[in-house]
């Protein structure tokens, strides 16, 4: 019990930002040298694995492609439950949660749509084609964009936080309309084929690339966001130091 109450005690104490610098700092190193060896593995097994008898060399395209879908809608749940974070909990580092994933999730989400329709391009013959499940991603993307440029817009932090709060919480809903659009509308995108309830319908000879690869990715994306949390964190603390030096000057 005092060993889980010690654990605890250690997270909550990542609230401090001074202590979360200083764990970024000591984590991210690993984390990055991971996602490194993991995506050199991933692509490997990527080219070692067989050709799709229907699709040939262009499902390789999948082994990225649906990480950086995967990792898009990953990273704007992280931003909800950061969002929480600022509404319910006020946690002090809720909203540097939230903003510092934001680009990295525009960036995410941004891959995904180009990465796709290279993939559609000679699946369907077109680079884009108005279905459901990419007009979902699309509007993601506009959405990553729109809380960008609101917490740029807005100079005042605490209002910066609560609108990108609540804006973040109102389109967590375009989420599971992504994750269900195939099985709600006819559309040309493939249904799911790795989370299923009945289990994966690919063959392990390509799904283990492609969990390697997601993996990867994943570890990437914290690390990604570690680092730009650590980044926001300085910003700020330069902003106040100058707001500070500037009532000083005035006094």
């Amino acid at each position: 019990m005092s060993t889980t109450r010690s654990r605890f005690a250690n997270w909550i104490d990542l609230a401090n930002p001074t202590r979360f610098v200083a764990f970024a700092d000591r984590i991210v190193p690993w984390l990055a040298g991971a996602a490194c060896l993991l995506l050199v593995a991933g692509l490997y097994m990527s080219f070692a694995a067989p050709e799709d008898y229907q699709q040939g060399s262009t499902v390789r395209i999948m082994y990225i492609h649906v990480p950086f879908a995967w990792l898009a809608m990953m990273c704007y749940g992280l931003m909800a439950v950061s969002a929480l974070g600022t509404l319910v909990w006020r946690h002090p580092l809720a909203d540097v949660a939230l903003k510092s994933a934001a680009p990295i999730g525009a960036a995410f989400t941004a891959l995904a749509l180009i990465t796709g329709s290279i993939w559609g391009k000679p699946m369907w013959g077109t680079w884009w084609v108005w279905d459901a499940r990419l007009t979902s991603v699309f509007v993601l993307f506009l959405m990553y964009l729109g809380i960008i440029a609101l917490t740029r817009a807005l100079d005042d932090v605490g209002r910066s936080a609560w609108a990108a709060a609540i804006i973040t919480l109102v389109g967590f809903i375009n989420i599971p309309i992504i994750k269900f659009s195939v099985e709600w509308w006819n559309t040309l995108h493939q249904p799911a084929s790795v989370l299923r309830l009945d289990g994966p319908t690919i063959d392990p000879s390509m799904l283990w690339p492609l969990l390697v690869m997601a993996l990867g990715f994943t570890i990437l994306f914290f690390a990604l966001h570690l680092t730009a949390m650590r980044t926001e964190i300085s910003r700020r603390r330069i902003a106040a130091m100058r707001r500070l030096a500037a009532r000083s000057s005035d006094a």
